[in-house]
């Protein structure tokens, strides 16, 4: 089934072809507004409403295609009230304005189209437009993109930032450029925090016993059974339940899925570890790509790239807000001294060893190499 749709513009309807474009557009406008506003009144009757950095105003040029007219489906698995949702939203705001409503992108939230890997798949095979999914279920692709799972390798968001927008990230954006898949930018899923139900934790030996539940990758329980933790690979639809009644007893997610997901009702202390830093890579389908005039091409890749420094945006700022929340909320919160920090780091070594020449020691060198 093909999913870009065209349309000739050289016949006797032209110009009511553009008007109806041009109502389209109108119609879509005026219908997001009203969903904003339903969204935005459902969620203040539940709770503060967090704040989001306003969406940018679109800057730039029209950009002339071919004539011809393409839906674009662009699917994603988390929430609408997501950080990266809200990048998708300024994505879709510059590619239709900027095409003059010639590109149509529909967005798809919560995995409604199928989970990352089901979302890459539909990318090759040409049912899918796009998608943004975390490195870390793409590591049987790309092994490189373990790296990615490796313990307090980006110690601050600037380091990820100058590592994935540099030549590091160009080199990585080009190898996962393969397979049906056309590779054009980052955003941010974030850092990973450690929550549990039982005690602070401040040093490696306050895991040793605590079942912590990680997602099923090799690195990330080789990192837990290596700090004494007893690590317990689970679907995350799973995990809520499996935390309220004691199967695990703590998990490892950002600030923004600990709060969403509600994990602060059943966890009662966290410690912002910041021990796994996970990008969003944006990704287009080849088949789809190669319809696309050259010029679309270059307005798809930079909004791409306008999206992911805007979503970087919106998560920082959620996160501070977000954590402030969980402490009011109640939740006992340990920020980690440097000292401590370089403990936890300490420990992990044998880590790096296992994992070195499997996803390649330059690499990791030339990641150190930003942050010193």
């Amino acid at each position: 089934m093909t999913t870009i749709t065209s349309h000739c513009a050289k016949n006797a309807n032209s110009f009511h072809g553009k008007e109806n474009k041009n109502s389209r557009l109108s119609r879509k406008y005026m219908m997001i507004a009203i969903s904003s506003l339903v969204l935005s009144s459902t969620s203040l009757t539940a709770q503060a409403a967090t704040e989001m950095p306003v969406i940018p105003e679109v800057q730039g040029a029209v950009v002339q295609g071919d004539g011809d007219d393409y839906t674009l489906k662009f699917s994603i698995g988390t929430t609408q009230s997501s950080a990266q949702y809200r990048g998708l939203e300024y994505f879709e705001d510059i590619v239709e304005k900027r095409s003059e409503g010639h590109i149509q992108v529909e967005l798809f939230h919560s995995a409604q189209l199928g989970d990352d890997l089901q979302a890459v798949s539909a990318l090759q095979a040409g049912t899918l437009e796009m998608t943004a999914p975390s490195t870390s279920p793409l590591v049987s692709m790309f092994p490189q993109f373990a790296v990615f799972d490796l313990p307090f390798l980006f110690p601050t968001p600037e380091v990820a930032d100058e590592v994935l927008d540099g030549e590091i990230g160009d080199r990585m954006l080009e190898t996962a450029s393969t397979n049906g898949l056309v590779a054009i930018g980052w955003a941010e899923n974030g850092y990973r925090q450690l929550t549990n139900s039982k005690q602070a934790v401040t040093t490696p030996g306050d895991l040793g016993g605590l079942k912590v539940r990680t997602m099923q990758n090799p690195i990330h329980l080789d990192i837990w059974r290596t700090l004494g933790a007893n690590p317990t690979p689970m679907s995350f639809a799973e995990l809520f339940t499996a935390l309220e009644q004691g199967v695990v007893d703590g998990q490892e997610n950002p600030w923004i899925t600990i709060q969403s997901s509600k994990f602060n009702e059943v966890q009662g202390y966290a410690t912002e570890s910041n021990h796994v830093y996970t990008p969003f890579i944006t990704l287009v389908s080849e088949r789809f790509w190669k319809k696309l005039p050259d010029g679309y091409q270059q307005l798809v890749t930079e909004a791409s790239q306008q999206m992911g420094d805007y979503e970087r945006e919106v998560s920082r700022s959620m996160n501070v807000q977000i954590k402030q929340e969980l402490i009011d909320e109640g939740m006992k919160i340990t920020e980690l001294t440097p000292e401590q920090v370089a403990t936890f780091q300490n420990s992990l070594a044998p880590v790096y060893d296992d994992w070195r020449e499997k996803i390649g020691g330059k690499l990791i060198d030339d990641i150190r190499a930003v942050s010193q």
